[in-house]
Formats: C-alpha cells, sequence, structure tokens
C-alpha cells in the first residue's frame, strides 16, 4: 500500500491536478475569508468552511478523476492486478494520497483562523468542530470520487459524474422535502428498497437462491411492519433520504458539537465506498 501512496502522491505533484486544486482551493477559500472575515471584522470563521463544502462540488472531481479511470483507460491497471498487492491495498493507496493533497490544502488554512485570533476573539470549539466535520465531510466526497473513477476510464466523464454524485447530495435535504409523504407511497418505497437489495445481492453473489431469499424475506418485514404500525411508512421517503444527508450531519459540527453518531457516519460511509470500488476492480479482474 505504501508503494502506492507514494507513486500516486508523486503522480499528484508530477501532474497538473494537485496544483490546481491547490490553487484554485486557497484563491477561493482566500477570497471568502478576506470578504466575509477579515474585512467585516467577522470571528465567526466556521461560516466560511462550509461555504467551502460548495466549492468541493467543484474540486474534488479535479482530484480524483484520473485516480482509476487513468490506469483503466491506459492499460496499467493490468500491470497493478498482476503485482502481489492485493486490491484493498491499491485503491486505499489511490484514496489516501487524494487525501493527503485534500489535507495539505486544508492545512494551510489553519492560517486563517490565526490571522482572526491575532485581530480579536475567535470560537474555538466551533472552529475545531467545523474544521474536524469538514475534514470527514472531504474524505467522504474523495470517496466518491474514486469510486466514479473506477466505473470509467475516461476522465472527463469522471469528472462530471462525481461532480453529479456531489451536487445530489448537496441538495438532497431540498429533494427529501419534496417527496410525497403519505403511508402507501412509503411501502412502495420499502418494496423498491428491498428488491434493489436483492439486485444488488444478486450482482455481487452470482446466487440467485440469495437473492430470491433475501426479496422474500424483505417482503415480510414490510407486510409486518405494515400490519402492526402502518403509520410507521408516514414520510418514510423523507425519512429515509435525510438520513442519507451529509450535509444535515455536519450541521452540529457548525456549532461545535462533536457528533460521536455522525463522526461514526462519515467514516462508515467512505469505507463503504471504498468497500464498493475494491468490489468493482475485483470484478474488472477477474471478468
Amino acid at each position: 500500500m505504501l508503494e502506492i501512496l507514494n507513486k500516486e502522491l508523486k503522480s499528484y505533484f508530477h501532474s497538473s491536478a494537485s496544483y490546481i486544486f491547490l490553487f484554485v482551493f486557497l484563491i477561493i477559500s482566500g477570497i471568502f475569508f478576506t470578504l466575509s472575515n477579515l474585512i467585516p471584522g467577522n470571528g465567526l470563521y466556521p461560516n466560511l468552511l462550509y461555504a467551502m463544502i460548495f466549492v468541493f462540488l467543484f474540486l474534488v472531481p479535479i482530484l480524483t478523476m484520473k485516480t482509476i479511470a487513468s490506469e483503466t483507460h491506459e492499460k496499467t491497471d493490468q500491470l497493478l492486478l498482476t503485482t502481489p498487492l492485493r486490491i484493498w491495498e491499491i485503491v486505499l493507496g489511490k484514496f489516501l494520497a487524494a487525501a493527503a493533497v485534500f489535507l495539505l490544502a486544508v492545512v494551510i488554512t489553519f492560517v486563517y483562523p490565526i490571522i482572526l485570533k491575532s485581530f480579536g476573539s475567535i470560537p474555538l470549539g466551533e472552529t475545531i468542530g467545523a474544521y474536524i466535520g469538514f475534514v470527514l465531510i472531504g474524505l467522504c466526497f474523495i470517496s466518491i470520487g474514486i469510486f466514479v473513477s473506477a466505473l470509467t476510464e475516461n476522465q472527463v466523464t469522471a469528472a462530471i459524474g462525481t461532480f453529479g454524485a456531489l451536487f445530489i447530495i448537496w441538495i438532497l435535504d431540498w429533494i427529501g422535502s419534496g417527496l410525497p409523504t403519505s403511508i402507501t407511497s412509503g411501502v412502495i418505497f420499502a418494496v423498491v428498497l428491498v428488491v434493489l437489495i436483492s439486485l444488488f445481492l444478486y450482482y455481487n453473489t452470482q446466487n440467485v437462491y440469495v437473492s430470491i431469499s433475501t426479496g422474500i424475506l424483505g417482503s415480510l418485514i414490510v407486510l409486518i411492519i405494515y400490519l402492526k404500525n402502518k403509520n410507521l411508512y408516514d414520510g418514510f421517503i423523507a425519512k429515509f433520504v435525510s438520513w442519507f444527508s451529509l450535509m444535515k450531519r455536519y450541521e452540529p459540527f457548525n456549532m461545535g458539537m462533536l457528533s460521536a453518531s455522525s463522526i461514526a457516519y462519515y467514516i462508515s460511509f467512505s469505507i463503504f465506498f471504498i468497500l464498493l470500488t475494491i468490489n468493482i476492480i475485483d470484478k474488472r479482474r477477474w471478468n
């Protein structure tokens, strides 16, 4: 894994990707800092980090688009897959390299609250909490970008796909507020989820019996819940969408509160997409 990490870091700093990422990130954050904090003398620094999450929708695709897509396009992925390295080491090495470039940009921004502190007081707890949440949500975005990069061999397609996925995550709460809330729609959505889970299991196991058994069991659970307390399906779609919202889970950090459940969720989210990427590359390897 260390070999891949070292190789990827050299690749980043021998190409324009990391420099574009760092340059744009620091320029935009510097402008935001000057206009929202420095000139008006505003010490609420966490608001800047919240605004920078939106900028990340455009920057993360630049950082992750080449991680796996370029290897697939140039056929160098075959060389990697025939080395003694395991697939999880390859994927994790690429993820850590992208994360290292991201963290470098974050560390440089530490100068902003230091400047504010020299002029007066800043909400230290909120600032530390916002930084922790900012790093965690950034790692989630990177894991999505690497996953999308594994789906294609075209870097531009990977960049556009990553931006699309991140943009949907950004507006997920708004989408959830416009979804139907009736009990009937909740039941239908639950059944659709069962079908999707069954299809996902079949795709990964190629075992029709496991897939069908999961579908039947899931359908029975949906039916039992409906018979016992159908009101649980009231607003179920909106609740489900809200549970997946990365932005809503960032709010406690922005107020200086370290939410253990949100930290665990962000870490699990990143691990999940890393595992999905490993699964995709493993299937490609055997095909």
